[in-house]
């Protein structure tokens, strides 16, 4: 079973479209290492899925993996052989809107040759192109720094 809402408050939605950067969820938070996105895409419930399933069962019940984006805006499509007009088509798939810079999956507890071959496994899975990135350590600004 796919991911998708329980319950909605509308059917349908409008297209929209992907302008610009990611500014929230750009950064690996829960993890040590995530896979970011590099440009933008419609992920589908079936494809995070299927990245979810690549990754766990490299780590084989090692460490833990978190899913930072979830497929929330419905996708319709129109049957084939039908002609033009007569409205809108019905919902055919639930997509996640990622932009690019977008955090989409981290991975914890494992070491970092089998995080990372465990997030190339799900890369390939995702439609758009991604890279590995890792936690940034904040650097601790005091004080003291001045008097060292």
């Amino acid at each position: 079973m796919p991911l998708m809402p329980k319950r909605t408050k509308h059917r349908k939605m409008q297209k929209g479209r992907m302008r610009g950067k990611a500014t929230r969820g750009n950064r690996v938070t829960d993890g040590e290492f995530g896979i970011q996105a590099v440009t933008g895409a419609l992920v589908t419930g079936n494809q995070i899925e299927a990245a979810r399933i690549a990754m766990t069962r490299y780590i084989k019940r090692g460490g833990k993996v978190w899913i930072k984006i979830f497929p929330d805006k419905p996708l319709t499509s129109k049957p084939i052989g039908t002609r033009m007009g007569k409205g809108k088509g019905a919902p055919e798939k639930w997509v996640a809107v990622v932009k690019p810079g977008r955090v989409m999956f981290e991975i914890a507890g494992v070491s970092e040759d089998i995080a990372r071959e465990a997030l190339r496994l799900a890369m390939n899975k995702l439609p758009n192109k991604t890279k590995i990135v890792t936690r940034e350590t904040v650097e601790e600004v005091g004080e003291n720094d001045e008097d060292k």
